[in-house]
């Protein structure tokens, strides 16, 4: 079940770094912003977004996976895949549900809530006062722009998010943010060193995206896993 391992490590990964947020420029009136005072305005500015959809793509090693995200705030996500063909991820208020056609799978993972924040209410003005807390942040390079990778000509301001204890699931983030000022890329690691890439593209902000996009019916013919992350009680 490797993949159950890795499609794991996706859920958790997309409710640190998927932040719908509209970021600050690096100076403010000609003063050099710290990086906690940059993230201190990232959570200030939160409120703007009530919703967004983005092309999405997810990389680990030579894998890559992509699809149309739509997120809705406070806690409602869902990802379309094209790669996997036909894959499906949703988030509601209650549960999460991933259906992986090639193995007739549905994983099913009721929510609970911990410090009035659960799922994808990380991805939010209080998740980034969890991400605050647990991790330290401060800027990569420079509060500059600089190239997104080695030949690029999209630039971006790069954010470094350090661990403070092992007993959280990343060891370091490292979050890219346009010229846009949205983000662009989520590099993470986990505490095997493993390596995901996240690519945001073509986002789309405040579309008036209804609940009923997040609906969703699995198919009856596939196999059911309950609460493959974590005991519900």
């Amino acid at each position: 079940m490797n993949k159950l391992v890795y499609v794991k490590k996706i859920f958790i990964i997309l409710f640190l770094i998927l932040f719908p947020v509209l970021f600050s420029a690096a100076q403010e009136e000609g003063r050099i912003v710290t990086a906690n005072e940059f993230l201190s305005m990232v959570s200030a500015q939160y409120g703007s977004i009530n919703d967004y959809e983005a092309q999405v793509t997810i990389t680990k090693g030579k894998e890559k996976m992509r699809g149309t995200l739509y997120y809705k705030t406070p806690a409602l996500l869902r990802i379309n895949f094209d790669t996997p063909k036909d894959q499906v991820l949703v988030v509601d208020k209650e549960k999460l549900v991933i259906y992986i056609p090639k193995y007739r799978v549905i994983m099913q993972q009721k929510l609970k809530k911990k410090g009035g924040v659960s799922g994808a209410g990380l991805a939010s003005r209080e998740g980034l006062k969890i991400l605050r807390k647990n991790y330290t942040v401060a800027y990569l390079e420079s509060p500059d722009f600089v190239p997104l990778e080695d030949g690029s000509e999209e630039m971006v301001i790069k954010l470094k998010f350090v661990w403070r204890s092992a007993d959280e699931g990343f060891r370091q983030l490292i979050m890219s943010v346009g010229q846009d000022n949205l983000i662009r890329r989520m590099l993470c690691v986990t505490a095997d060193y493993t390596e995901m890439q996240f690519d945001f593209t073509d986002i789309r902000t405040n579309e008036g995206i209804p609940d009923t996009r997040f609906d969703y019916d699995s198919p009856a013919s596939a196999n059911v896993f309950e609460n493959f992350l974590f005991d519900a009680e």
